[in-house]
């Protein structure tokens, strides 16, 4: 369990450890080829429920007619081929860094398959020594990174997002499960960047990096990159991490134009032992959004000339548990989370004072059937409810998802 772990956490992060990978070749040069990855499908049904009034902004689980459906996708964590060429030459450590991730889905409703996705994740180059590495590329972003690769529906499927308004998150022939996206943290995005983090191997790492920034609603020019930074404290069995994340966004890129700021600041705590583990992070930010970075994060009304009167405010948390019984196989796990989304100023002045609140329990169980191959049964309830004035629209909207899935890294 622990190794392949580590594994699925190296092919999140970009980092394919060679010693895990089932191909390593040494070339004349010095330098080293290393092929691995992780292929894995899931079989889940869900069924959703709504009042068919309950659709405030920022909601997961939509309004509408009772959705029953039944999906073959990967899980939250996409199939993975990954490559990797390191060396080096002086005193300075090289590499070069290729991530590929398909799908094995096809969009709702498609009979042909030919268009499935093949998603460029990461491509990203390094070089570093004794005092550090920078990252230059596409890889996964800094802030919330710990929050998703410390989640347990990162095995898993956890918010399925099949039904949703446009087909859903997953319904597209390509992306992944929701997972907890939305649930709890913000997803970091796997975007451009320019990082810098302190020597590996320590106790303590410090990561710095700028990003190319996202659109925030009518909020779509840049002059600066994003900033996100991220702290990780981990020793005897203890992690602890903070991360922070700001930018800048106007309307416009050249005249009269409204700027807005938009940050937030994410951390956790894990405690972990061979035989289980305790994990709890959050968030909070403003004008960031409550899912996909930036997405729902303003009103976009313009009612003042300052940007952060449509900046919305969101936060949430996720508390989760894992049990590993002694030599044993299997591992059990359970989690709890939320993320909230609350109205901007200028919401408030249109009489939009809202709240939307989404919120996944997740169950699995996880069987290390061998040292590679993991087979996965999963339990998934999930809701959406919002409030107006402190008042509760209709009822929350409702769905639960069961699933089972394989999941095999090499």
């Amino acid at each position: 369990m622990k190794r392949v772990a580590l594994v699925c956490l190296g092919l999140a992060l970009g980092a394919a450890n060679a010693a895990e990978a089932q191909l390593t070749m040494q070339m004349s040069n010095g330098w080293s080829f290393t092929f691995a990855g992780n292929v894995n499908s899931f079989l889940y049904y869900t069924k959703s429920k709504s009042d068919g009034t309950t659709d405030t902004p920022g909601g997961i689980v939509p309004a509408g007619a009772v959705t029953n459906a039944t999906r073959i996708t990967v899980g939250l964590l996409p199939a993975f081929a990954v490559f990797d060429a390191k060396g080096k030459e002086g005193n300075t450590d090289l590499g070069v860094h290729f991530g590929f991730a398909p799908s094995v889905q096809c969009g709702v409703g498609v009979n042909d398959c030919f268009g499935t996705t093949i998603d460029m994740r990461q491509v990203f180059l390094t070089f570093g020594g004794t005092w550090g590495q920078f990252l230059v590329g596409r890889e996964l972003g800094l802030y919330s990174r710990q929050n998703i690769l410390t989640d347990q529906t990162l095995f898993g499927i956890g918010g399925s997002g099949a039904g949703a308004p446009s087909g859903g998150f997953n319904d597209q022939g390509g992306s992944t499960t929701l997972g907890r996206i939305g649930y709890g943290y913000v997803y970091p995005q796997f975007r451009a960047q320019m990082t810098y983090s302190s020597p590996a191997g320590r106790p303590t790492q410090i990561s710095i990096g700028v990003f190319e920034a996202a659109s925030v609603g009518n909020y779509l020019y840049t002059q600066i990159p994003r900033v996100e930074a991220e702290f990780v404290y981990s020793q005897s069995g203890i992690k602890g991490w903070l991360g922070g994340t700001a930018q800048s966004t106007k309307t416009g890129s050249t005249g009269t134009t409204t700027s807005m700021a938009a940050w937030g600041g994410s951390g956790g705590l894990r405690y972990e032992k061979p035989q289980f583990s305790i994990t709890g992070s959050g968030y909070y930010g403003k004008g960031i959004g409550a899912t996909f970075f930036g997405q729902g994060g303003s009103s976009d009304l313009g009612l003042t000339s300052s940007g952060k009167d449509d900046a919305r405010k969101s936060y949430g948390f996720i508390g989760q548990i894992t049990v590993t019984p002694p030599n044993s196989k299997v591992t059990i796990a359970g989690s709890y989370g939320s993320s909230y989304l609350k109205a901007s100023d200028n919401d408030k002045t249109v009489g939009n004072d809202f709240r939307t609140e989404n919120t996944l329990i997740s169950g699995g169980i996880y069987y290390q059937a061998t040292k590679s191959l993991k087979a996965v049964g999963e339990f998934n309830y999930e809701w959406t409810k919002g409030k107006v004035g402190g008042t509760t629209i209709g009822q929350k909207n409702t769905r639960f998802t069961p699933g089972i899935g394989f999941m095999l890294f090499f």
